[in-house]
């Protein structure tokens, strides 16, 4: 995979410093045949493909999945971030730690969002997703060297999923696919359906698809490449695992298609590490696709090469921005470059660079199929077309819910069972961790990108994230803070410092039990700072949900700040 990559004006020095095949997926196969990263493996890998131990070693330092000691047994791994945090995981989390105090075999610890907050307090034993409540007995059967693979949730909005233009798993699947490979569908027709039908990214960015397809498309560049991100890593989102698990075949055609369209012959799957399940059933569809000659060297009879293939992330939250997944898949550390120049013009390995979510590009065979005209009518409101939600924390049917783009956050809540016990409501997350938190006042807000922009907060990667009156909304906002500041890549100082800082001053304020004024100012510089200068989104949403909670406390009398017990100790 090695290629020669040219330079640009605000990509980093280092850049295409060491040519060769990425490291990463050397790396992983290592750890899936030893259990860990030996030295003398690294060693032997620095000899085989000629590059300096320390680059090796400084990969390794920066993702969390890779290890360099023996695992234990049995690792035991519990979610601790803000959907899990709401379900009670801090208490859950202390007693597996009493329980299993003194064992050597097992080995417990708290982890960022595992991506299954439909199941929360969630954990996994050895990789193996499940809710805290089967944890002793996957601990059981791990010991025994027996994996379970549990069954995936279904999807919470019922069959058949409204989206998928293909009813059953008959031939009529890949229709667009074919159609663009013979002819039939001209690259023209399937980026005019695209701008039409107002498709925005659904991974959270909200770029307009067909735009990008369009500037990918003029590039005169060449080779190509298409990348499917499918690193969705935000506490409270879960949409696009379940959209791999239940419609492969639209991701991937939309993939593919996205690559005919654009001139690419070599696509990606890039996929947390996490989603074992998930993947394995892409690898499938895949394989599927190579049997029925949808793609390789001659795909469809078309005598175009299409390749395929997954690439499977080494962890870490940043990774779901786009530039940093390119530097990832290159075999850098995942650090998001300076922009511009955009993937779309410079991206994988210097070369025009196709990137879009899991989500849309499952939305563009229903579109080319049934028309620009019919997706905006399925919309409400002013919304065009449909849009997946992640639905947890205190709801009584957590899940993946399918509504109308325009859906109000009262409809999908109740769509969703209300909150939990029938309690009232305290505050939302509409967006996902990143977005700013509402109060119950603003339920009727449609879930749509310029309706929640103008509410105070955004659309963000479609996760509701629902808090019960009495939660300590300042904890939950110092929780998903913890999961930014841990997640930070550390390259840009803002970031780094900024986030830090602002966690240790509302550790204070959570640990006495005062009021938050004698900090206020100094939270909303930092907000700012961080806002203004960071390089990446990450840093630039941070301390967003932290200053929403204090516009909200100003309203309301400082709502949810009773003693929450459990809450007060473990943001």
């Amino acid at each position: 995979m090695a290629r020669a990559q040219a330079r640009a004006p605000g990509v980093e020095a280092r850049a295409g410093k060491f040519p060769g095949p990425s490291l990463i997926p050397a790396l992983r196969a290592i750890q899936e045949r030893v259990g860990w990263l030996p030295r003398e493996e690294l060693e032997a890998l620095s000899r085989e493909v000629h590059r300096p131990l320390y680059e090796i070693e400084g990969l390794i330092s920066f993702y969390p999945h890779f290890r360099t000691s023996p695992p234990p047994a049995v690792a035991l791994h519990a979610c601790h971030d803000l959907s899990c945090w709401l379900q009670g995981a801090g208490r859950r989390i202390a007693g597996l730690r009493e329980r299993y105090a003194g064992q050597a075999d097992v080995e417990v610890a708290e982890v960022s969002c595992l991506g299954r907050c439909d199941a929360a307090p969630a954990v996994a034993v050895n990789e193996c997703p499940a809710t805290a409540d089967d944890a002793d007995a996957l601990v059981t059967a791990a010991r025994t060297g027996h994996r379970a693979e549990p069954v995936p949730r279904a999807y919470a909005g019922g069959a058949p999923w409204p989206n998928d233009p293909y009813q059953g798993a008959g031939e009529g699947r890949y229709a667009v696919l074919r159609g663009v490979l013979s002819g039939e569908i001209s690259p023209g027709q399937v980026i005019a359906a695209l701008q039409d039908s107002g498709l925005r990214g659904m991974g959270g960015a909200g770029f307009p698809t067909g735009r990008k397809w369009a500037l990918v498309a003029a590039q005169a560049a060449t080779p190509k490449y298409a990348i499917c991100n499918a690193d969705e890593s935000e506490p409270g989102t879960f949409k696009d695992r379940q959209i791999l698990a239940e419609q492969p075949h639209l991701v991937l055609e939309g993939l593919l298609a996205g690559m005919a369209v654009v001139g690419a012959e070599e696509g990606w799957v890039f996929i947390r590490h996490e989603y074992g399940q998930e993947e394995a059933v892409v690898r499938r569809e895949i394989d599927a696709l190579r049997a029925a000659g949808l793609v390789g060297e001659d795909a469809a009879g078309s005598g175009r090469r299409l390749s395929v293939e997954v690439f499977t992330s080494p962890g870490g939250y940043i990774l779901g921005e786009e530039s940093a997944l390119i530097e990832c898949m290159e075999g850098h550390r995942g650090e998001p470059r300076n922009k511009p120049p955009f993937p779309g013009v410079y991206g994988l390995w210097g070369q025009p660079t196709l990137m879009n979510s899991v989500e849309t590009l499952a939305h563009v065979p229903v579109i080319v199929t049934r028309g620009a005209g019919w997706w905006k009518e399925q919309g409400t409101r002013g919304g065009g077309g449909l849009k997946f939600f992640a639905v947890s924390g205190h709801v009584e049917r957590p899940g993946v819910y399918c509504v109308p783009l325009g859906t109000t956050a009262r409809e999908l809540l109740t769509l969703a069972g209300g909150v939990s016990g029938g309690r009232a409501l305290g505050a939302i997350q509409p967006g996902g961790a990143s977005s700013n938190f509402l109060g119950p006042d603003q339920l009727d807000v449609p879930l749509d990108f310029d309706a929640l922009a103008a509410a105070g907060s955004m659309l963000g990667s479609g996760a509701l994230v629902v808090m019960a009156e009495g939660t300590d909304l300042l904890a939950a906002a110092t929780n998903v803070l913890r999961f930014f500041r841990d997640e930070s890549c550390g390259k840009c100082v803002p970031c780094r410092v900024g986030s830090a800082k602002a966690h240790q001053l509302l550790s204070g304020v959570l640990a006495d039990g005062g009021s938050t004024a004698a900090v206020d100012g100094r939270l909303r510089e930092l907000e700012e700072t961080l806002r203004r200068t960071s390089i990446c989104g990450l840093g630039q949403v941070a301390l967003g949900p932290v200053v929403s909670v204090l516009g909200l406390s100003s309203r309301a009398g400082q709502p949810g700040r009773a003693d929450r017990g459990e809450q007060r100790r473990s943001p």
